[in-house]
């Protein structure tokens, strides 16, 4: 079973304010002070999306959404920096579904971003499709441009539902990278392609004994988000993944290096809540 307490004490002993206000709001709805949304919400540029980099002069699809889920896990994605980053995220939406990076990106971006990438395109319209789904459950969406007169089927997150239907194969793999699977499930879910997403997440299921930590954590989080159920079969068995992998500190180790493991923590801890 995984050690909630332990955890939390490692995100108290180790995060910074902005991961202890994540911590507050997931354990109790806790809204964060507004000068931890400020901080969050820093560099955002005018037209509503955030740089790749910061000080950047580039709005990304892929920084945008990181930005949202920090927001989401503060209970503020409905406050203006996130309805701004969602209007900016359906204003490049491409005509066919999709979201693609700036060309402007393409020298620094990395292969899950990578500007004319096929693979990259699927994750990144699995992404941001998830998020504008996210947005409509959260119910900030109606003040957000290009969205449907019923808020909680967004017309832009839908197009990219169909569009990730043409890409899923009968034996429910995908051409693209494993987080645009859970992404993909997630999003088809919740426009209740039920079939399809589940057989997203049976070939997640075969994967799971493969995944890092911060991959198991983030799919996790991600099906729940949607409304999955704990007791689902895969999330089950992904809280049972995360329980072996828990360290003594009461931590799991982010892929991304020791600095990124109160994010994974707190990732962790938003999939078991």
């Amino acid at each position: 079973m995984v050690d909630i307490d332990a955890a939390i004490g490692y995100v108290v002993a180790h995060g910074d304010p902005v991961d202890r206000a994540r911590l507050s709001y997931l354990r109790t709805g806790a809204l964060a002070p507004p000068e931890v949304i400020e901080k969050t919400d820093s560099g955002q540029m005018s037209g509503g999306g955030w740089p790749a980099f910061l000080g950047g002069d580039v709005a990304s699809v892929d920084a945008t959404c990181f930005r949202l889920m920090e927001l989401d896990d503060l209970g503020a994605l409905g406050q203006p920096a996130g309805t701004r980053g969602l209007a900016w995220l359906v204003s490049v939406q491409r005509a066919d579904g999709s979201w693609e990076e700036d060309e402007a990106l393409a020298s620094d971006a990395p292969p899950w971003a990578r500007p004319g990438d096929p693979e990259a395109r699927l994750y990144l319209t699995s992404l941001a499709g998830y998020w504008l789904t996210v947005a409509a459950l959260a119910n900030p969406a109606p003040a957000v441009a290009g969205l449907s007169d019923r808020p909680e089927v967004p017309q832009p997150a839908r197009t990219a539902a169909e569009l990730i239907l043409t890409e899923v194969r009968p034996d429910g793999t995908w051409p693209s990278f494993l987080a645009t699977g859970w992404y993909a499930a997630a999003v088809l879910h919740e426009h209740q392609y039920f079939y399809e997403s589940a057989r997203i997440q049976l070939v997640l299921g075969d994967r799971l004994a493969g995944m890092s930590p911060a991959d198991v954590a983030a799919m996790a989080a991600a099906l729940r988000r949607v409304g999955i159920a704990q007791s689902d079969w895969l999330l089950a068995a992904a809280r049972k993944r995360l329980a072996q992998t828990q360290r003594s500190d009461g931590g799991w180790p982010s892929d991304d290096g020791p600095a990124f493991d109160v994010h994974t923590t707190l990732t962790a801890i938003r999939a078991c809540r």
